[in-house]
C-alpha cells in the first residue's frame, strides 16, 4: 500500500524485490521534480569509478561523480546547498537545488570555495514520464520515503545509504538490510 504520494524532495527507496535491475538495485532517488508530466531524480548511493576530473579536466580539484540514472548519461548535472554561490539554482526543498550557473561552480572549485559536502555530481539522471512512476509504486518497485536528512542528504555516506533506509523503515526492510546484494551469494 502506497502512503505516501511523490513529490519533489522526497526519496524513492527501492524495494528489495528489484534486485537484478542494473540501473536501480539498492538505489535510493532524490527526487528534483515531479509534475503530471513525469518526474526526475538522481540516484544518491551510486559512485562511478572516475571522477569529475576525469569529465572536465580543466577543474582544478576533484569530486566524485555519480550515476544519476540510466537516461542523459553523457550530461553532468548536479545538486548542491549553495545557492547564494551558484546563480540560477532551482530549489527543489528544504534547502537542495538543481543545477545553476556551472561556469560559476567551476570557478567555486577553481579556487577552493565549494566541498563535496555543498554539491554532488552526476552523470544522467532517472526519469520517468506521465504515470510511470505511479505505475512502479502500484508494483512496488519503490518505497516513497520523506528526505529526512534534508540538505544534509548530499553529504550521507553513499556506500551505507540504501541499507541504512531499510532499517530506518524497519519491520520487513531489517531482514533486507542484512542481506547479500546478490542473494545468490549466500
Amino acid at each position: 500500500m502506497i502512503s505516501l504520494k511523490p513529490k519533489k524532495g522526497m526519496l524513492l527507496i527501492a524495494e528489495p524485490s528489484i534486485v537484478g535491475d542494473l540501473s536501480f538495485n539498492r538505489s535510493v532517488v532524490l527526487l528534483a521534480d515531479h509534475t503530471a508530466e513525469g518526474s526526475i531524480g538522481f540516484i544518491m548511493n551510486k559512485a562511478l569509478d572516475f571522477t569529475l576530473l576525469d569529465v572536465i579536466p580543466e577543474i582544478k580539484k576533484d569530486f566524485a561523480v555519480y550515476n544519476g540514472g540510466p537516461v542523459e548519461q553523457d550530461n553532468l548535472y548536479f545538486i548542491h546547498k549553495i545557492p547564494d554561490l551558484i546563480p540560477d539554482s532551482i530549489e527543489i526543498a528544504n534547502g537542495i537545488f538543481w543545477g545553476g550557473n556551472f561556469e560559476a561552480v567551476k570557478t567555486l572549485i577553481d579556487q577552493d570555495k565549494i566541498s563535496e559536502k555543498e554539491i554532488k555530481f552526476f552523470l544522467g539522471y532517472s526519469g520517468w514520464d506521465a504515470l510511470q512512476l505511479e505505475e512502479e509504486l502500484v508494483a512496488n518497485a519503490w518505497i516513497i520515503s520523506e528526505n529526512n536528512d534534508q540538505k544534509e542528504i548530499i553529504e550521507r555516506n553513499y556506500q551505507t545509504l540504501w541499507k541504512d533506509k531499510m532499517e530506518e523503515l524497519g519491520g520487513e526492510y531489517l531482514l533486507w538490510s542484512n542481506a547479500p546484494e546478490n542473494p545468490s551469494y549466500n
